[in-house]
């Protein structure tokens, strides 16, 4: 999740913030890219190049060393990575090269908010709401070499080129994905995948320029339900869940999705808490570098509305599922205010900032942790569901979504159980469901 930025300190989502961009290959920011193969010729980099590397790498290292939440840095011996790493940077002669030396020394701090990217890949995240030209995929990290297609925009380049989610990507135009990649309208693109029985699949896409899709959408086809689907904890969000949670019957139940959701900005974290929990409530405590604690209290931000939600709500979740997508349903199984469903989540849940770098890529970096109002640190640890269920790549392209069928039923369980505890006839219930 991200804090409001301080001088020179922009806030942007989270760690895993790139995978949220469906149509560009974007990669999580902590992640490595590729080892150049022997057989790829090595350049080495002009005085200009080397002068720039050496102004980003400083940056990084001297950010980490004076701003990181935890000054001992986990106990990684911060000068020996500088003796390591920054002669990789400095002969970097071009993006992917420096910024894997970068994402590299970062990794040595065990820490998925602690990541640079590219100016390319900074490009992609600020477009990510714009029209832009796109393909029409999302990609899941597999490995530090892996990506899997995660899901295919209806409508895209992607999807007519008959591209499935599950295929897994191997080369784009003849070499392995890259931080300096762009994709580009009108000009086509070869990519390779294998497919889900290991065989080759080659194909040739034309971006195209398509609107962006919305980060906050609704779902009304579940009978009894509405399903408020967010990508990420984006500006608008608080004032949006109140909005459509106005419209929402008493007797009709909710359910949040954060599958797939990156995390985003804390105060929106809160606001969105703020639809189902009581003003000036405790639900999180803050711990800075400095190591004095920050309670964290609810603050009014739902929209219109003066009081929470009464509605019965479950939360989806996956493995996915970062940081404000952690600690919101952390927050709301304490407090005994909802189902959590799906999946274990990530277990990434830090408050980071964005820096901007001196050529114009980004580093994110943790600067405060985070434990629960009931005491539980979430990072390394996630939020396990009160109802695990998972959804499968076969269940994806046969449309089917048993995690959300199990909410719904635990929902309704829920409520036969709340009816029987109160003498009510169940069985007139069960036929009005």
């Amino acid at each position: 999740m991200s804090l409001p930025a301080g001088p020179f300190v922009k806030h942007t989502l989270s760690a895993a913030a790139a995978a949220m961009l469906l149509v560009v290959f974007a990669a999580p920011v902590s992640a490595r890219e590729p080892q150049a193969s022997a057989a790829q010729v090595v350049v080495s980099p002009d005085r200009e190049r080397t002068r720039m590397n050496a102004r980003v790498f400083d940056t990084v290292w001297d950010t980490v060393r004076r701003r990181y939440y935890d000054p001992n840095l986990h106990g990684v011996d911060w000068r020996a990575a500088r003796e390591t790493y920054r002669p990789q940077a400095l002969a970097a002669a071009d993006d992917r090269a420096l910024y894997r030396a970068l994402g590299e020394m970062l990794d040595l701090l065990d820490d998925d908010h602690a990541g640079a990217i590219s100016p390319a890949q900074a490009r992609r995240q600020d477009q990510a709401r714009t029209r832009r030209a796109v393909m029409g995929v999302m990609l899941a990290r597999l490995d530090a070499d892996a990506w899997r297609i995660d899901a295919v925009r209806p409508g895209s380049p992607a999807e007519e080129a008959g591209i499935e989610v599950g295929w897994v990507l191997q080369t784009v135009d003849g070499q392995s994905w890259g931080v300096d990649f762009d994709v580009e309208a009108g000009r086509p693109t070869l990519l390779t995948f294998l497919d889900e029985a290991g065989q080759t699949r080659t194909v040739t896409l034309v971006p195209r320029e398509m609107d962006p899709l919305p980060p906050f959408t609704v779902d009304t086809s579940r009978a009894g339900a509405v399903v408020l689907r967010v990508d990420g904890f984006e500006a608008g969000l608080g004032r949006w869940l109140g909005e459509q949670l106005a419209a929402v019957p008493v007797e009709t139940d909710v359910v949040i999705d954060l599958r797939g959701n990156p995390g985003g900005l804390l105060l929106e974290a809160d606001a969105a808490l703020s639809c189902f929990l009581p003003a000036r409530q405790p639900w999180a405590t803050r711990v800075a570098r400095n190591g004095r604690p920050v309670t964290l209290t609810i603050m009014p931000g739902c929209g219109d509305l003066r009081e929470p939600a009464p509605h019965d709500v479950a939360v989806l979740v996956d493995s996915a599922s970062r940081s404000a997508a952690e600690l919101t349903p952390a927050a709301l199984q304490e407090a005994g205010r909802a189902l959590v469903v799906g999946e274990h989540t990530a277990g990434s849940v830090l408050i980071s900032q964005d820096t901007v770098l001196p050529d114009g890529g980004r580093l994110t970096l943790s600067r405060a942790d985070y434990i629960t109002s009931g005491g539980v640190r979430l990072e390394k640890r996630g939020v396990a569901p009160d109802v695990v269920v998972a959804r499968t790549v076969e269940d994806r392209r046969a449309g089917r979504d048993p995690v959300l069928d199990a909410a719904l039923e635990a929902l309704n369980r829920q409520e036969l159980a709340r009816a029987a505890a109160a003498g009510a006839p169940t069985l007139a219930i069960a036929q009005g469901l």
